[in-house]
């Protein structure tokens, strides 16, 4: 699943995700309807924005990790500020991956977190 308020940023990790064999079941654009479209796809992995309109990255992991321990959320920032990391990895993210996207990193990173 994708989590991001910005169409052109869907579009990229759609496109990253797709050449990476991933499947894209469902695309949120805010942090409350992705709580919402986990609970009805339980994808394998959520690929989410930190900074978005109504509940942000964060609080949206925090939720989706009350509802499945195991969820899978790699957080996409421009930010490389350590406390947003660490409140990322607080609240549950199993990676991080940086904009601009790079394909390969971004693709390494959720494959790592798929092997985990």
């Amino acid at each position: 699943m994708i989590v991001d308020d910005s169409e052109v940023m869907r579009e990229m990790l759609r496109d990253i995700l797709t050449a990476g064999n991933y499947e894209i079941v469902a695309e949120a654009v805010n942090g409350v309807e992705a709580v919402e479209l986990y609970k009805n796809f339980k994808p394998e992995v959520t690929v989410m924005d930190v900074l978005m309109p109504l509940d942000d990255g964060i609080k949206a992991t925090k939720n989706i990790i009350a509802l499945d321990k195991n969820a899978k959320v790699v957080m996409c920032s421009s930010i490389t500020d350590d406390a947003l990391i660490l409140s990322a990895y607080n609240a549950g993210a199993s990676g991080i991956i940086f904009k601009p996207f790079v394909t390969e990193r971004a693709l390494e990173v959720i494959h790592t977190v798929m092997q985990e």
